[in-house]
């Protein structure tokens, strides 16, 4: 692999856990209104952990995002790079509002 592939790899890389962190932030938001969980305190066993699944459906989201960003990225590296600064922003501050207001 050249040295252009490698770099546009993280950079596609980071560009997928930057979607996964948002897309968490979403999905949990969207649980949080349409299927709430139930209560700890009162809750002895569940089949379903909730926080598991969306982690695990949020970090496939992430690497279906990495890898379709890897060609653009092959392509126009600067300009990806340029744009992952502020997506990463994004990103950071949908899971933050996603964990003040519904947590």
């Amino acid at each position: 692999m050249s040295r252009e592939s490698v770099v546009a790899a993280g950079v596609a890389l980071a560009w997928g856990m930057a979607a996964a962190v948002g897309a968490y932030a979403l999905v949990r938001t969207v649980q949080f209104f349409l299927y709430p969980d139930p209560n700890p305190a009162t809750l002895v066993w569940s089949a379903h952990a909730g926080f598991f699944w969306r982690c695990w459906t949020c970090a496939y989201a992430g690497a279906i995002a990495g890898f379709v960003a890897y060609v653009p990225t092959r392509r126009h590296l600067a300009a990806s790079v340029r744009a992952l600064g502020p997506a990463v922003a994004i990103a950071g501050m949908l899971i933050a509002l996603q964990t003040a207001v519904f947590p």
